[in-house]
């Protein structure tokens, strides 16, 4: 099979942008190298650019193609070096679909096919006809479920699960705030500050100065909550997610459309995202991570895709429990004494800001207001009891259900025999308190990036037992799975004493 034929027009006006950047570079230079003659040079040489190109992508869609079998799907391409890979279809995770408003108007789309093991796209089609991807991925999903040919006229049973409706897509909006926008702004605009406070009239300054100031800070949460509002509507322009045989497939996007694929058995951990505006108003958001690849890269926390963007916290925790069933948690939280811990952690960083601006002032001789800082010291209690508040962990049946955060508070819920490596951590300042921290590694990509499931600041004690149990019952779920017995209960009792014996700070199951 082969790419659509307008992929050829599509991929030569897409890279003659740089062609056209390169001959408004070549014009100039050219006139200034070889006075008059010098244009008729570059309009050649750029000419000769894009007839290159054009041959390049002719060739590159005549020796493109692929095939898509029982157990591989097989794609050979290249100009200049030929490439042949052969992908076996029960490594693929993900077929993603893609297209902006100008594939959409030639009918044509992007396909890209993500593996297990693996942080980058597998492999690319660019571009197909949007029947053909549709196809391609209804066709793989039809093969990995070991359905007959003859059966796909019927397919598999189709649900939707969540729809984003309007009024939701609207508090999707209001309820984002963009937090790389700030400090892209701050630095933007620190040498405004100085600047300010020199046109000011002396006697009035510090007055001023601390309102412009203010003003300046209300600015930046402006505008970082509406470039959030407009990214956040622009992604999830009418979301639908629906279950498709043992597949949830998700649509979404306004001038990028997508249309993606997540496979629940690959489901390595649920996360239930809110923040303290979201709490306010009984929201949250539900977070889908597949073992290697979170689909949506870039769009979700660390590249896990959102499988429902916003909703009321019932419907989120209805939804997750129809992808896992793990029920209600019941938070066990960490000794009452970590909170001051972390209160005497607030203290300490407030103390160096205090003691960095009263630096900053005696080197630049302005009445820098240092001692502002020394304010949050009031606010420290309060911080320490939220954080404390807002953590704890749970075991259930078959899943371990922790919960950290308070500005981005994140619950996780991992099945048993998903866990790779039960880890006990205790740093220096851990082991004064007696606390320990107890971290489940999964094979998600998350855990590159720390977000694992962990019970945080639990007793020494029990860091222990949690430790054994969820080394046990990771036993247990894996022997259940595998058909190596028929009754949980009795393997559990089996492997208790075994995996009791355990004494290591790091266990690799």
């Amino acid at each position: 099979m082969k790419l659509s034929p307008l992929s050829v027009p599509y991929r030569v006006v897409e890279r003659g942008a740089s062609v056209v950047f390169t001959a408004a570079i070549l014009f100039s230079g050219a006139s200034a190298a070889f006075g008059p003659a010098g244009g008729p040079i570059a309009v050649a040489l750029v000419g000769l650019g894009l007839l290159g190109l054009v041959a390049y992508e002719v060739t590159y869609y005549r020796r493109f193609a692929y095939a898509l079998d029982e157990e591989t799907l097989d794609i050979r391409s290249g100009v200049i070096s030929r490439r042949n890979r052969e992908i076996p279809l029960r490594r693929v995770q993900n077929v993603d679909i893609s297209r902006n408003v100008v594939q959409r108007a030639l009918g044509i789309a992007v396909v890209d096919f993500e593996t297990a093991g693996g942080s980058e796209t597998e492999a690319s089609l660019r571009f197909v006809a949007f029947e053909e991807a549709k196809r391609l991925q209804g066709e793989i999903g039809r093969l990995k479920r070991g359905e007959a040919a003859d059966d796909e006229g019927a397919g598999p049973a189709t649900t939707e699960l969540f729809a984003l409706a309007p009024r939701e897509l609207a508090l999707v909006g209001a309820l984002s705030f963009d937090a790389r926008v700030p400090g892209l702004l701050i630095l933007l605009l620190s040498g405004s500050v100085p600047a300010l406070s020199s046109l000011l009239p002396a006697g009035s300054g510090r007055l001023l100065l601390a309102a412009g100031v203010v003003a300046l800070a209300l600015g930046v949460v402006l505008v970082a909550w509406a470039a959030g509002a407009v990214v956040a509507v622009l992604n999830y322009y009418d979301f639908r997610l629906t279950r498709v045989g043992d597949e949830l497939q998700y649509e979404r996007g306004l001038l990028r459309r997508y249309d993606g694929s997540i496979p629940l058995d690959k489901v390595q951990t649920l996360t239930v995202t809110d923040n303290p505006l979201k709490r306010a108003f009984g929201y949250a958001a539900l977070r889908i991570e597949t073992a290697g690849y979170a689909p949506g890269s870039g769009l979700g926390e660390g590249g896990s895709e959102a499988a429902v963007p916003l909703a009321t916290r019932d419907r989120v925790f209805d939804l997750a429990n129809h992808i896992e069933t793990f029920g209600s948690p019941a938070f066990e939280r960490p000794p009452r004494r970590v909170r001051s811990r972390y209160a005497i952690r607030y203290l300490i960083a407030a103390g160096v800001l205090v003691g960095l601006l009263y630096g900053a002032d005696l080197l630049v001789a302005r009445s820098i207001p240092w001692y502002g800082p020394a304010a949050l010291a009031l606010l420290a209690p309060v911080a320490a009891h939220l954080k404390w508040k807002h953590r704890g962990y749970w075991l259930g049946e078959d899943h371990l259900v922790t919960r950290n955060g308070v500005l981005r508070r994140r619950i996780k819920v991992v099945p048993y025999y998903r866990v790779q490596t039960v880890i006990d951590t205790r740093t220096v300042f851990q082991r004064r308190w007696g606390v320990a921290t107890v971290t489940a590694d999964t094979a998600g990509s998350l855990s590159l990036t720390g977000h694992d499931a962990a019970a945080v600041d639990v007793d020494a004690a029990t860091a222990e037992r949690l430790r054994t149990t969820l080394d046990t019952r990771l036993r247990t779920a894996l022997a259940t799975r595998r058909g190596w017995v028929d009754d949980a209960d009795d393997a559990d009792e089996n492997l208790g004493s075994d995996a009791g014996a355990g004494t290591e700070d790091e266990t690799d199951p």
